[in-house]
């Protein structure tokens, strides 16, 4: 007994030290997508103001691939000393279901840090596409079936999972174009080389805005504050249509607590900035910035939720 109890005390005093000394050196964020989408902005945005109160640097490191499982794996494998975090997206909660294997789980393989915002997806087409509601969109695919394609930032990720609820809910053929990320479906998309996307507001918001790309729908319960004319999917007749996403930050499991809430304390507080949340606020973002508990408690539930819309969906990826 006395053994075991020194060392417990050991460990407490290890774990403490290792806080106190934290951070000795750089910390990176790694980003499941290319840069230039939702991940990849907020990563840096909270990254380029962490700097200052950690007193290292804090770099964004892009690792995209499968959906983002590459960066996922990665980073369950790296060392839990809280020098290693992602910026976790609900494309990791598909994953969990929508892989027959995977080599981590999101449950077990991470600690939650916060939950820094959530997000609706839009639907969006070029203007050659030659509609203008959800209506013409739907009546173009049945006229057409397999004709139209939509492209996402990649397999797994919640904007390829919102367009296999549009089919089921619409029983339309449409052909998913996977990107390894948003951006480059963007480009394509801009560049009229695919007629229409699912994908977060901030990246396609100043396309909205220029007319580059038309709006049809939000994939939320609610009209969003920054595209108030925009319709739901569910005030347009596709009942319940629900899906929205998040980001989050973790860390490997195992990471002591004390680094765990050092990082979250200075995350929230970057997140509660007034400037930073009105900058988010205005690109479509709800920011949340909650306790590790209470986003351990969200990625349970959105993994299960996910589960069954992959269910649903018939979707799967060996």
């Amino acid at each position: 007994m006395r053994r075991i109890l020194v060392a417990g005390i050991s460990l407490m005093i290890a774990e403490l030290v290792c806080a106190q000394a934290y951070p000795a050196r750089q910390v990176r964020i790694v980003v499941p997508f290319p840069p230039g989408g939702t991940s990849d902005i907020l990563a840096r945005t909270i990254g380029a103001r962490l700097s200052a109160p950690l007193g290292q640097p804090v770099v964004v490191e892009n690792r995209p691939g499968a959906g983002g499982n590459i960066a996922a794996d990665h980073v369950a494998k790296s060392a839990p000393d809280g020098y290693t975090l992602i910026m976790g997206t609900s494309s990791l909660a598909i994953s969990q279901s929508l892989y027959a294997k995977l080599t981590y789980n999101l449950v077990q393989d991470f600690a939650p840090i916060t939950q820094a915002v959530n997000y609706t997806n839009l639907l969006v087409v070029h203007p050659s596409a030659g509609v203008s509601s959800v209506a013409e969109l739907l009546a173009l695919a049945r006229a057409k079936p397999g004709s139209l394609s939509y492209g996402t930032a990649g397999n797994g990720t919640p904007p390829h999972m919102t367009g296999e609820l549009f089919k089921a809910y619409t029983g339309v053929n449409i052909l998913h174009i996977p990107y390894k990320g948003g951006a480059p479906a963007i480009v394509d998309l801009v560049a009229g080389q695919i007629p229409m996307m699912f994908d977060n507001v901030p990246p396609l918001l100043p396309h909205v805005r220029s007319g580059r790309i038309k709006p049809l729908a939000v994939t939320s319960l609610s009209r969003i504050a920054v595209l108030p004319d925009v319709p739901t999917l569910h005030e347009l007749g596709l009942k319940d249509f629900d899906a929205v996403g998040w980001n989050g930050l973790l860390a490997p499991a195992g990471t002591p607590r004390e680094i765990i809430a050092r990082v979250h304390t200075e995350v929230v507080r970057v997140l509660r900035a007034p400037e930073v949340r009105d900058q988010l606020t205005a690109q479509g973002a709800d920011v949340v910035g909650n306790s590790p508990e209470e986003f351990s408690a969200w990625i349970k539930a959105e993994v299960k939720k996910w589960a069954d819309v992959v269910k649903v969906s018939g979707a799967k990826i060996d």
